[in-house]
């Protein structure tokens, strides 16, 4: 990280743009994370480009649209090669994924403009949120973007909300980050780091 000032100012407006300031700061060339939900792709995209060449990235989604979609905008951007798309449930990442991580990310909920009423669930986001932590690498992140405004969106909110509060405060940094002027059940951010 340099000192000099940034050539253009990111709109923070909700969760999404904040956790993407965080990859920025935290993912370099050579680094390897985890999209634990790619959704329609965007988050691998980014991820992709921010590992570089000789870093990887593991996307995991449940539905065969999202990997497609995600397949789609990779191939698109030449970026491929740079990443591992699995179509199954992310908690299953140590099956898959070889630590140590620099990032594991999480937008749970449904996705955008898909079927609704396939979700994150509390019983699986916690397996694989207690699996993130033994991937990451010293100094790494887990992001978690919650939804706690749809169905199911409360109760998986709960359950991230404990894993968080019972993390070692000796071992992991746990930050919860919401914009204060909007309504109480929008999205917002959770974000452990791995002591250094």
């Amino acid at each position: 990280m340099t000192d000099s000032c940034c050539t253009s100012t990111p709109a923070l407006r909700g969760p999404v743009p904040l956790s993407h300031l965080f990859l920025r700061n935290f993912l370099c060339e050579g680094h390897t994370a985890v999209d634990a939900t790619c959704g329609n792709g965007h988050d691998t995209l980014l991820l992709s480009r921010l590992v570089g060449v000789s870093g990887h990235v593991w996307g995991f989604d449940i539905q065969p649209q999202a990997i497609g979609e995600t397949g789609r905008r990779l191939a698109e951007a030449g970026l491929s090669s740079r990443a591992t798309l699995l179509q199954t449930g992310h908690e299953e990442l140590v099956q898959h994924v070889t630590g140590p991580v620099q990032v594991v990310l999480f937008n749970l909920g449904y996705r955008p403009g898909g079927d609704r009423s396939i979700i994150t669930r509390p019983d699986t986001t916690g397996i694989a949120l207690e699996q993130s932590l033994g991937l990451l690498a010293l100094g790494g992140i887990v992001l978690v973007t919650v939804y706690p405004g749809h169905t199911g969106g409360d109760e998986e909110q709960s359950a991230v909300e404990k894993w968080a509060t019972n993390l070692d405060p000796r071992t992991f940094y746990c930050w919860r980050m919401g914009q204060t002027n909007v309504s109480p059940d929008a999205p917002y951010l959770l974000l452990a780091q791995r002591a250094l």
